[in-house]
């Protein structure tokens, strides 16, 4: 007998075509039968005799079934090890993330980078006490996944980590042994499963690395068939032009590119997303294969130390706090954030009534989560700039923040251009994380679909599921169809929605009642089941499976 019947309901298949209604049949972890119901059988006194039997039926009648939701641009790269029931992802319908996003991440590390990653990205993901980081390969942590996690994971190799392992945090070219060493550690990672590479263009080091260094690695991906997913140099005064470079790396190595939260943010990018997608659309045009991702929300998150300009950065965290330690280094940090613009801050000089304080790593720092800097320099009668050098000093690097630099007119152009996909770049640690952890996908769904109908459902649904699994390569997921892995969402149409807030980020979505990752349930009823079928999704020749 079928594991379970989803009884009468609403498909919206993925592919972006209409919504038809059906009984939907779940056996052994794939889809195993979809029965159309039309019309006149709907209402057929002999109906119930035509429909499909299983250990459990749920009654699916004006709900709506999807493929799961694919979350392209995840930071639970430690959450989805140490929170393992996953609430902020199936919560939100999410059955796949993509992890190892802003070319920082933890595999593949040595004994010397794993430690100053920790450190350099705790604001991002924790940094949780007894943790056991028994990995240092790319193969070695998608292993780690395997032993148990709620929605599936693929992994993209970060760049920025790479070149630690082969040169350190030095700001310069790598000789030709250094550049073949990043080569190779690339390559192994893609074949230990990896589906790309990332990288981090305003992130120390990535930043250091010149255009020809990313395509020479670039050429290495695309000979494993995988893509670059960059986080630019720009969002800020430099936008177009970082757009411009990484589609010309694209175009120069042949590497398929997905632009990670493809937004143009600052009041210099306002009602500007046409020149950016007209850059998009004449790149396709010749032949560039191209996807991009967005979150639905005008704030961006990262961490405070990312503000800073990139030559004071260079070497490492302990290098950056004795910058900060030193008066004629403090100064010239003081002139780049204040007069210049700093690298860090996308080419603009910073406004600290924009800098929002998400989550502090001291807890005797927990007092000023909430405020911006401006209101922070003002209660303590002392400048911006100060609070920016006190704070990353004292909790020593470690502190997060909302950026309140975005444009809806820009949001709402970038989402419905034809490449578009969904990511929600979400921070799950801190005390007050930017709800699009918890939040991003009802909120298209309800927001932006349902709402404002800048989307159909249709169209949301295929930037969810169907558009992502072909930039994956997904093996037989992102769409119903018999055959493919039970992957599935169930949702209703008419209540769905986030409930996460910047005051109280960490709240569940309402409206999603069932989600199965291959096959079984993780959300029943609307609540985690605790359960943990979720495994790492391998590059393979043929494309993304589960080994």
């Amino acid at each position: 007998m079928a594991d379970l019947v989803f009884r009468g309901a609403t498909v919206v298949d993925g592919t972006g075509a209409d919504r038809y209604r059906a009984d939907v049949t779940v056996t052994d972890g794939f889809i195993s039968a979809i029965n159309a119901i039309s019309t006149v059988s709907a209402i057929s006194a002999t109906a119930a005799d035509q429909h499909p039997t299983a250990s459990r039926v749920i009654d699916a009648d004006g709900l709506v079934l999807s493929p799961g939701f694919i979350d392209m641009h995840a930071h639970s790269d430690l959450r989805t090890l140490v929170e393992r029931d996953h609430p902020s992802r199936v919560t939100q319908g999410v059955t796949c993330e993509v992890l190892g996003q802003d070319g920082l991440s933890y595999a593949p590390v040595d004994d010397t980078t794993l430690p100053a990653l920790r450190r350099q990205i705790a604001g991002w993901n924790g940094d949780p006490d007894g943790f056991a980081w028994d990995w240092r390969t790319v193969g070695e942590y998608l292993d780690r996944l395997d032993q148990g996690i709620a929605v599936n994971a693929c992994y993209l190799v970060p760049h920025g980590t790479v070149r630690m392992l082969a040169m350190g945090w030095d700001n310069r070219e790598p000789d030709r042994a250094e550049l073949d060493r990043m080569r190779e550690l690339v390559a192994q990672g893609m074949r230990e499963g990896a589906v790309g590479m990332s990288s981090g263009l305003s992130y120390t080091p990535g930043m250091y690395a010149a255009t020809d260094e990313l395509i020479e690695l670039c050429e290495v991906v695309a000979a494993y068939g995988g893509y670059h997913s960059p986080h630019q140099r720009s969002y800020g005064a430099g936008a177009l032009d970082g757009y411009a470079e990484m589609i010309e790396i694209s175009r120069r190595s042949d590497c398929p590119l997905h632009l990670a939260h493809a937004t143009m943010n600052f009041s210099v990018n306002a009602g500007r997303a046409a020149e950016f997608l007209e850059l998009v659309d004449t790149a396709m045009t010749e032949g560039c294969d191209i996807s991009l991702d967005t979150y639905p929300y005008l704030p961006g998150s990262t961490t405070l130390a990312a503000l800073l300009p990139s030559w004071s950065a260079e070497g490492g965290p302990d290098a950056t706090l004795a910058r900060l330690a030193d008066p004629v280094s403090r100064e010239r940090i003081r002139r780049d954030v204040e007069e210049r613009g700093s690298d860090g801050n996308h080419g603009m000089v910073i406004d600290w009534r924009t800098i929002q304080i998400s989550g502090v790593r001291d807890s005797a720092l927990s007092g000023v989560v909430g405020q911006n800097l401006a209101e922070i320099a003002a209660d303590r009668a002392v400048t911006g700039t100060e609070v920016f050098f006190d704070l990353l000093s004292a909790d020593r690097l470690g502190t997060t923040i909302l950026h309140h630099v975005g444009n809806e007119e820009n949001v709402r152009a970038i989402m419905r251009h034809r490449a578009h996909t969904v990511g929600s770049d979400g921070l799950l640690v801190g005390a007050r994380p930017h709800p699009r952890a918890w939040g991003t996908f009802p909120r298209y769904l309800s927001h932006y679909s349902r709402d404002l109908k800048v989307l159909t459902l249709e169209e949301t649904i295929t930037r969810m599921t169907g558009r992502p699994a072909r930039r994956l390569r997904l093996d037989r997921r992102g769409v119903i169809r018999v055959g493919h892995h039970a992957d599935l969402v169930l949702f209703d149409p008419q209540t769905v929605h986030d409930t996460a807030t910047f005051e109280q980020p960490r709240q569940a979505a309402e409206g999603i009642v069932e989600v199965l990752v291959n096959g079984v349930s993780v959300l029943k009823d609307g609540k985690p089941t605790g359960a943990l079928p979720g495994r790492a999704l391998r590059r393979t020749e043929q494309g993304v499976s589960a080994l």
